[in-house]
């Protein structure tokens, strides 16, 4: 699990070096149109595909049409929402592996506090109703909430992994610099924030902890915590092939990062952005932190969107590379050479230079989608949603 100084520098060299690996181009097609900020999107047994507005809406698309009815709406239930730039809302969404059976769908979306913090994150799980047009409202059952002092970094992606457990991100609660008690929040144990979660929702009454999540037992730590030392994680996945969880976290002020995500791993944050010592500047103990496969630079992007690995049948030239994207619009790939990874520009044709990527989806067959907003701002109606295609 240690990687020593010697390693981390050693990729930090390999990850900054000249960019050698070759550009890429791939076509899109539009799936849906007139959505507001998506935030994430799923694909039931059913042949639709259901798209989370930030705003509070699940949109669904079938036979190539968007619905005009929702499948729910939580617009009443959430945290009133900025006009301008924001990070709260209805963030992420699951499907139970069971989906087929029990009809059980998982939610991440933020509430008003009642405890005088600046909201209240909420993971509730929902059923589908009989009819199948509509999420069952009265069905919600809440799984865990938490306490956010500040409106940004609030994780929100939801996933569940190969082992049937669900996996959570939660950022380092917000403001700059994790200025949360002496340590932050990355680094503190003994809270959520910062971290991804990992349990079992199999249970009569909220959730059980994993036998083998790596903290169980231990003093003063959450026994939720899979991993940490997470800034933003906004988005992550599992390999299909290989297993392997991949999370892009947002960096603070000059570098994002990719992380293959380890039980009990430790991402550096608030030690370090990226493979660089933050707080403190110099010096920062890094012999316990486990290094990104890949970092850029503010010049390049300033906030990235986590992706997949492509395992679909449709693009071959992407076969077995991880995409993802900085906000900003700029995509890029990752391919592993040996133990090394190489980083490429990734572009979309047709998308608009400017377009807010802000999330990436996969279908069953492992073909990838990306998800745009044009402008800032939840309530705006010309999000995206575009398949990757030759």
């Amino acid at each position: 699990m240690l990687i020593l100084p010697m390693l981390v520098a050693a990729q930090k060299k390999a990850i900054n070096k000249k960019e050698v690996t070759p550009a890429i181009s791939v076509g899109v097609q539009v799936m849906a149109s007139n959505i507001q900020a998506p935030t994430a999107i799923v694909f039931p047994d059913n042949g639709q595909a259901w798209i989370t507005e930030q705003s509070g809406r699940i949109r669904v698309v079938q036979q190539g049409k968007l619905l005009d009815e929702p499948l729910i709406d939580l617009k009443d239930k959430l945290v009133k929402l900025n006009n301008g730039y924001e990070e709260r809302g209805l963030l992420g969404i699951a499907l139970h592996p069971a989906f087929k059976k029990n009809k059980k769908v998982y939610l991440y979306y933020d509430i008003p506090s009642v405890k005088k913090s600046n909201h209240t994150g909420v993971l509730a799980e929902y059923k589908l109703a009989e009819s199948g047009n509509k999420i069952d409202v009265e069905s919600e059952h809440i799984i865990l909430t938490i306490e956010e002092p500040d409106g940004n970094h609030n994780g929100g992606c939801l996933q569940f992994g190969p082992d049937g457990y669900l996996y959570v991100s939660f950022g380092d609660g917000g403001g700059q610099g994790d200025q949360h008690g002496k340590i932050g929040n990355g680094q503190d144990m003994n809270t959520w924030h910062g971290k991804i979660l990992r349990i079992d929702i199999d249970a009569d009454s909220g959730y059980k902890v994993p036998k083998d999540n790596p903290f169980v037992g231990k003093t003063n730590v959450k026994p939720e915590i899979w991993a940490y030392g997470f800034r933003n994680p906004w988005r992550f996945s599992f390999d299909k092939a290989s297993g392997q969880l991949f999370a892009g976290d947002v960096g603070q002020s000059a570098w994002e990062e990719v992380d293959i995500v380890k039980k009990g791993g430790n991402y550096g944050w608030r030690l370090m952005e990226g493979t660089h010592c933050y707080n403190p500047d110099k010096g920062c103990k890094i012999k316990e932190m486990i290094a990104p496969i890949a970092e850029y630079h503010h010049s390049e992007g300033v906030s990235i969107t986590g992706g997949y690995v492509y395992n679909g049948s449709e693009n071959p030239q992407i076969k077995g590379k991880y995409i993802f994207a900085d906000w900003t619009g700029r995509g890029y790939y990752l391919k592993q050479v040996g133990s090394k990874w190489t980083r490429g520009k990734l572009s979309f044709t047709n998308i608009a230079q400017y377009a807010k990527i802000t999330a990436f989806g996969e279908d069953p067959s492992g073909e990838l989608y990306v998800l745009i907003n044009t402008d800032t701002g939840p309530e705006n109606k010309n999000g995206k949603v575009y398949k990757i295609v030759r």
